[in-house]
């Protein structure tokens, strides 16, 4: 039986496909089309699925559309409109925003139009697709009779509950909102979830955070994740702001109150304005209270639950810091995040969910130890479009030694190796390393991604290896947790510690990626360094790269000097190394040695 997964309501448009219970593919639909996220969040995109993720997924899968048994939509618009409309054929969407009675029934005017587009994806995936996709979808005869709209917040938590290791667990998700649901509260077991309470629209941790996003000069739905690293620089000057805002009640509820940010911090910083350290502490106070809030709800579930471990999913389940306090607390034994904790993972929960409900099994059959499944090319491909576009490039003896050498003359590389990662961060296939051992490299790889100066760049470390360079570190391969580096190794690895001593590593072990654990393998023989800096291959506003050619124009056009792709090397005339690194002639072996 196959099932696939469409995620296309909200943003980070996405596709899976499931068969009997197995995970065969997964993706972003921004992969394809170079455009962030896929699309923006706004009601008149909402009808646009992600055909490139769908055709990518049947292609692994080997089907057209019409072999699938069951489609699953992330989104369930039943939920909002309920009884008053069910039935009716049309609905009133007004011309202009405010001067319509449907303000009053609906969360905002276009929410009408918002509804219809998906209710008419059905319809839309029968005849919309692009004309150069037609192989696989032509002739779709996909009737409604095979489509489940799967609630938004039931795609979350199955995507988080459903891929663990356990059995059972206390399940909670987390984001902006979903059809009412911002925050739910489950109880897995098997493959089964039981709703044991939730907070509704318009109190919502996630829409507080991307406020806090937008104030702050960043881009909402997208930029969360800077103001986590730019919290660390500030202090808690308005912390008791928030937590006017942010009041935790009983039995896992929570209120926002007024949280017109303007009125308390005035006008909101504009894109390319210089930060302060007013910024710094907004950001900082907002994070410390989010995090707080965190733990109330967390540690009313172990209670509620007697659960000895967690799973975690929804866009604020990417925040690295709060999840590594959830662990630091104590509350659950073991904790499990979902590696696509955002939008993009709903496409695999809801698929997950519709599988086991029409299989009727209990049983697990999949477990998520790895985030490596989307496209991949082989060494025929890539040489063959070398070759096409006439790139200088030369074959390598032993990938993982000549590709150490490199990196330990403190060049920067792209790294193109594998099946691409399902999630917002790059996990080794679609990587740019660096050595850790040289203290400008952080500020090197935010010159050469065009990134603002606070973000902290990430390390990988061997798994075997991690609880040696991090405190108390241990199975960590999706990068959501922080760990903090250990004293006698942080001059060793300066590069990847933050300014608050903490960085957000990645565990590697052979089995998940074994190319990638061989090169650290060989370039901690060559440094005695079992650690590499590990950012996404992308430059500022674009997605991470996909296929052999986003690689390669990535490269030309960005200030790195090698690109390992499949087992080719392409390298840029010596010389060209970025100005940083003018004043420094120490390499990163002679560092060690």
């Amino acid at each position: 039986m196959f099932t696939l997964g469409i995620n296309a309501a909200f943003h980070d448009s996405a596709a899976c496909i499931v068969k009997d219970g197995i995970l065969l593919a997964a993706t972003e639909e921004e992969r394809f089309t170079h455009f962030k996220h896929g699309k923006r969040p706004v009601p008149f995109s909402t009808w646009e699925l992600p055909f490139h993720a769908i055709d990518y997924c049947l292609k692994v899968a080997g089907i057209h559309i019409n072999d699938i048994d069951h489609i699953a939509y992330s989104f369930d618009p039943y939920l909002i409109i309920g009884e008053k409309y069910r039935g009716k054929e049309t609905i009133e969407i007004p011309f202009e925003e405010g001067r319509s009675h449907l303000n009053d029934e609906f969360a905002n005017p276009w929410e009408p139009l918002f509804l219809s587009s998906i209710i008419n994806a059905p319809g839309q995936l029968r005849d919309g697709w692009p004309h150069h996709l037609q192989q696989r979808f032509i002739g779709c005869n996909i009737g409604r009779e095979k489509w489940h709209f799967v609630e938004h917040h039931i795609a979350h938590a199955a995507s988080a509950f459903n891929c663990s290791p356990f059995r059972t667990a206390a399940v909670m998700t987390v984001d902006g909102r979903g059809e009412q649901a911002t925050t739910t509260y489950n109880i897995g077991r098997g493959q089964q979830l039981d709703r044991i309470g939730q907070v509704n629209m318009p109190h919502s941790l996630g829409l507080l955070y991307e406020d806090v996003t937008t104030h702050l000069g960043f881009l909402h739905s997208s930029d969360e994740y800077k103001v986590m690293a730019l919290a660390s620089y500030g202090k808690p000057e308005f912390a008791n702001d928030f937590r006017e805002i942010i009041h935790i009640g009983s039995n896992g509820q929570y209120t926002i109150n007024n949280q017109n940010l303007v009125e308390r911090f005035g006008p909101k910083r504009l894109r390319h304005e210089e930060f302060t350290a007013f910024h710094f502490n907004i950001a900082h106070s907002m994070q410390l209270v989010l995090e707080e809030a965190m733990l109330e709800l967390t540690g009313w579930l172990q209670q509620e639950t007697g659960e000895e471990n967690l799973c975690l999913a929804g866009g604020v389940a990417l925040n690295c810091v709060a999840n590594a306090r959830i662990r630091d607390k104590g509350f659950f034994k073991n904790i499990w995040v979902q590696p696509a904790s955002g939008d993009d993972g709903t496409a695999l929960g809801a698929a997950l969910w519709v599988d086991a409900q029409e299989r009727k099994s209990d049983e697990k059959t999949f477990v998520m130890d790895h985030c490596y499944w989307g496209p991949q090319y082989t060494d025929v491909e890539i040489e063959k479009q070398l070759k096409l576009w006439k790139v200088p490039y030369r074959k390598l003896d032993n990938i993982a030694e000549e590709t150490a050498d490199i990196l330990a003359q403190d060049k920067i590389i792209g790294w193109y190796q594998g099946r691409m990662e399902f999630g917002p961060r790059a996990l080794g296939s679609r990587s740019i390393l660096a050595s850790p051992i040289n203290p400008a490299m952080q500020a090197r790889l935010n010159e050469v991604k065009d990134r603002e100066d606070f973000r902290p760049v990430a390390p990988v470390v061997l798994q075997e290896k991690a609880h040696e360079w991090f405190n108390n570190a241990e199975y960590s391969p999706f990068m959501l947790f922080i760990y903090d580096v250990k004293e006698d190794k942080a001059d060793k690895i300066p590069a990847v510690r933050h300014t608050d001593g903490t960085a957000r590593i990645q565990t590697i072990n052979e089995q998940q990626h074994k190319d990638y654990y061989d090169l650290l393998k060989a370039f901690e023989r060559k440094t005695g360094v079992p650690v590499l800096v590990n950012t996404s291959f992308n430059t500022l506003g674009k997605p991470i790269v996909c296929t052999p050619r986003d690689a390669v124009e990535c490269f030309w056009s960005s200030p790195f000097d090698a690109l390992i792709i499949g087992s080719f090397v392409i390298e840029k005339e010596s010389g060209t190394n970025n100005s940083i690194y003018s004043n420094s002639n120490i390499s990163a072996a002679e560092t060690v040695n």
